[in-house]
């Protein structure tokens, strides 16, 4: 089920998790959290319209994902620039989290089909029983590793970057019912 499709099981959905629910504008989230972007060149990368970046844009700007960072007279006309607002962080938002996880899965797919054959990388998926303050230490070094990795990213295809792909969500579960069939041990 994709985010979108999501949203039809969903009433009353918080705008921005709404907002969010579209793999392109996370997609844009990320390229803007170094630095502004107009449309266009948001269009440029993405390789979609200038006029459907257009409008992604002032759906993210509503919900005040992102923020107008300057205004500049290009070929005659007015480019507005926008930044990702940082500090609006959507780790512990429980309301949304289906529509939130399948719209990163969208965006892991996409990524995943474009790894470097030669580049490493980390790749973990797991359900683990650990202590409390065993998670909370890990969670907190997550959020760290997190951190360091946005204030290093450069704009686009700025010398000597790289590109990487990274989406994370590490979270409690609830503790699902037993069964109380034969396992095996």
């Amino acid at each position: 089920m994709t985010a979108c499709a999501l949203l039809a099981d969903v009433t009353d959905v918080d705008p921005v998790l709404r907002a969010l629910a579209h793999p392109l504008r996370l997609r844009m989230l990320t390229l803007m959290w170094p630095g502004p972007m107009s449309a266009a060149e948001l269009a440029r990368e993405l390789d979609i319209s200038h006029a459907l970046a257009s409008r992604h844009l002032r759906r993210l700007d509503a919900v005040g994902l992102v923020e107008l960072a300057e205004e500049r007279t290009r070929r005659g006309g007015r480019e507005r620039r926008y930044r990702t607002v940082h500090g609006s962080p959507l780790s512990d938002r429980r309301d949304g989290t289906r529509m939130l996880a399948a719209a990163l899965a969208h965006t892991l797919q996409e990524r995943a089909a474009r790894r470097s054959p030669d580049g490493r990388g980390v790749t973990v998926d797991a359900e683990l029983w650990v202590a409390p303050e065993a998670w909370e230490a890990a969670r907190q070094r997550l959020a760290d590793v997190a951190a360091e990795l946005h204030d290093a990213a450069r704009p686009p295809r700025a010398p000597g970057t790289v590109p990487v792909g990274v989406s994370l969500m590490a979270f409690p579960l609830q503790e699902a019912p037993h069964t109380g069939g034969d396992r095996e041990r």
